[in-house]
């Protein structure tokens, strides 16, 4: 019979180091949370204050349109092209930059001079966002191992509900207060002792991590996404106003021209050195091509719903910021239960029937919503919005929450990182295309000339043809999601989390999974 040797001062010390790093990691999560925290919030935030922000600065619809798209479209570019360079040069060094950059582009919207400096200045945010947000993922994958990484996303996953809760409050907040005579700009400036924080905190708490393998970056690829999105969306949010010139058209289809030699770069680049930008390979998945359908229309949907539903109320109804972010609590609570219930309860059991469900609801709020403008017009009530909005977000739930597993559940495993890359990259381009219709779909129904007593009327009816093209958009997803694999992946299918092709070594002796090898 053996006995349990009495433990030495050297296990001591290594059970002291064990205890010291593990709060560590926790510490590193905090920070990373608190960044992607404080994106989702600024996206949501601008939107209730854009009212405030063209009454004080005197911006126009487009350059309006501008500071939410200019912010999306920079997002949506540079999010692979992070991802990429964090593999390589260090995901703390790219986040530490990413969050540097932030609160920095943060501060100049804050302090902004004119609109053409706070678009400007948005896109730099949108910009520093890509660097910042993909290396969340990337950090935790390498910080904690795959048995507690359920715990980690499950927090995340808290993380996005309350962002989409606090936003809109916090901007109606900061707005109504107008803090030391500064208006709109403290939903900028808010950001500045969050970043500063993150920064001095993340240098000494996330450890730095690279790819084993990393690849090279593809600078070709990068320049083709750009160009082809500002072809495209720059005629859209600036035509109506410049009275669609014929270089917009022209634009817009040489825009298609620039996607096309962007998939034979790809082909040709995958071809000679393995490296392209965007993983082709997976198209050839049927679900996960239906998939990323589904999220860059998905995409136009909200882009378009959000900023003329603040339009609406603001400036239609006439109503002030916190009013409308009040209003809009039902909807940010439906979405946050409906998300936990479906994960756990409803697509275990009832697969992609839970995402048509959702899209179904979502469409019906809004036909509900229409009546409701329909009938009540300006005299309607934030009460009376409830309704239709918490329809609304419990079809949302159903969808964003298990959409990226249905979207994934056929993809090769060793391509899990390349795909959710690229699922999250399409979402924003269909967002920032939606705020480009917005031009289309909103302010092409409302004339130049607007009487006092006509605006209200005209903006009430902009609305509700805005929303007949939610609906509509909303349709071909519900039959996109028939692509869809019927059920939901396997427990222990593919692994989102994971930021690249990268094998994994088998178990220690003891059992314990090993992590791979990291380049520090």
């Amino acid at each position: 019979m053996t006995s349990t040797p009495p433990p030495t001062a050297r296990d001591a010390q290594a059970a002291r180091a064990a205890l010291r790093a593990d709060r560590r990691r926790w510490f590193a999560l905090a920070i990373v949370m608190t960044a992607a925290f404080m994106d989702l919030v600024d996206v949501t935030i601008v939107n209730i204050a854009i009212p405030s922000i063209q009454q004080d600065t005197g911006a126009t619809f487009s350059q309006i349109q501008w500071i939410t798209a200019g912010y999306a479209l920079a997002f949506a570019a540079g999010l692979i092209t992070g991802g990429r360079l964090g593999d390589i040069h260090g995901r703390k060094r790219l986040f530490l930059i990413g969050i540097g950059g932030f609160t920095l582009a943060s501060a100049l919207c804050g302090f902004a001079a004119n609109p053409e400096m706070l678009v400007a200045s948005r896109i730099l945010q949108g910009a520093m966002a890509a660097l910042m947000v993909p290396q969340v993922l990337s950090i935790v994958h390498a910080t904690f191992p795959a048995e507690e990484r359920g715990k980690v996303f499950g927090l995340f996953g808290a993380i996005v509900g309350l962002g989409a809760v606090s936003g809109p409050l916090l901007g109606a907040l900061l707005t109504e207060w107008n803090i030391a005579g500064l208006e709109w700009r403290p939903i900028f400036l808010i950001n500045l002792p969050v970043g500063l924080t993150g920064l001095l905190l993340g240098r000494r708490f996330i450890t730095e991590s690279k790819a084993p393998k990393a690849l090279r970056l593809d600078i070709v690829g990068v320049l083709l996404v750009v160009a082809g999105l500002l072809m495209l969306l720059y005629p859209l949010t600036r035509g109506r106003e410049l009275g669609w010139p014929v270089w917009g058209y022209v634009s817009m289809a040489g825009s298609v021209v620039v996607f096309g030699g962007l998939v034979a770069y790809e082909r040709l680049k995958a071809r000679k050195d393995g490296s392209p930008l965007v993983e082709l390979e997976l198209f050839r998945v049927k679900s996960f091509a239906a998939g990323i359908a589904v999220q860059a229309t998905f995409g136009v949907a909200l882009g378009i719903f959000f900023l003329v539903w603040t339009l609406y109320m603001q400036i239609g109804l006439g109503w002030s910021a916190l009013r409308a972010g009040t209003t809009g609590i039902p909807f940010s609570v439906a979405v946050s239960a409906a998300a936990g219930i479906s994960v756990q309860k409803l697509v275990p059991r009832f697969g992609r029937k839970v995402l048509q469900a959702g899209a179904l609801l979502m469409a019906g709020g809004l036909l509900l919503y229409i009546w409701e403008a329909d009938r009540y017009g300006t005299a309607i009530a934030s009460w009376q919005m409830a309704l239709p909005l918490a329809v609304m977000g419990i079809g949302m739930g159903l969808i964003v929450a298990p959409l990226t597993d249905a979207v994934l559940a056929d993809v090769p495993k060793e391509h899990a990182g390349s795909a959710s890359g690229l699922i999250n990259t399409v979402q924003q381009m269909g967002n920032a295309l939606g705020l480009g219709l917005v031009s289309v779909v909103f302010f092409g129904s409302i004339s130049d000339r607007l009487a006092p007593s006509a605006t209200g009327p005209a903006f009430v009816h902009a609305f509700m043809d805005s929303l007949w093209w939610v609906a509509g958009v909303l349709g071909v997803i519900f039959l996109l999601m028939f692509a869809l694999p019927k059920r939901a992946p396997a427990a222990g299918g593919t692994d989102v989390s994971a930021p690249g092709p990268e094998k994994r070594p088998g178990p220690d002796p003891d059992g314990t999974p090993r992590e791979p090898a990291l380049t520090v």
